[in-house]
C-alpha cells in the first residue's frame, strides 16, 4: 500500500493510531484529522472499517469467555495483516 498523505495525517500514522481512535483515546485534532484521512483515502477506509468491525467482534467475544485463545488472536492479526497489504 502507497502510504498517502490526505488530511493532514498518512496512511501510516492513521494505522499506528486505529486503536486509540476505536477506543475514542484521541484529542479532538487528531480525531478530525484521522476522519478526514479516511474520507479521501479508500484504502485506510476500507481498512480502518474492517479493523473497527473486527475489533467490535473481539470484544463482543471476550465478554462471553475469559479468555481468547493464542492461536484464535494469531490468526486474527494474521488475517489483519494481510488485509493491510491488500491494494
Amino acid at each position: 500500500m502507497k502510504d498517502r498523505t490526505v488530511g493532514g495525517i498518512c496512511c501510516s500514522e492513521v494505522l499506528e493510531l486505529l486503536t486509540e481512535y476505536v477506543d475514542g483515546e484521541l484529542d479532538v485534532t487528531a480525531v478530525e484529522k484521522i476522519e478526514n484521512h479516511l474520507l479521501g483515502c479508500p484504502n485506510c477506509e476500507r481498512f480502518g472499517r474492517n479493523f473497527g468491525a473486527m475489533v467490535v467482534s473481539l470484544r463482543q467475544e471476550s465478554e462471553k469467555s475469559e479468555a481468547v485463545q493464542l492461536d484464535v488472536m494469531a490468526r486474527l492479526l494474521s488475517e489483519l495483516r494481510q488485509m493491510g497489504n491488500q491494494p
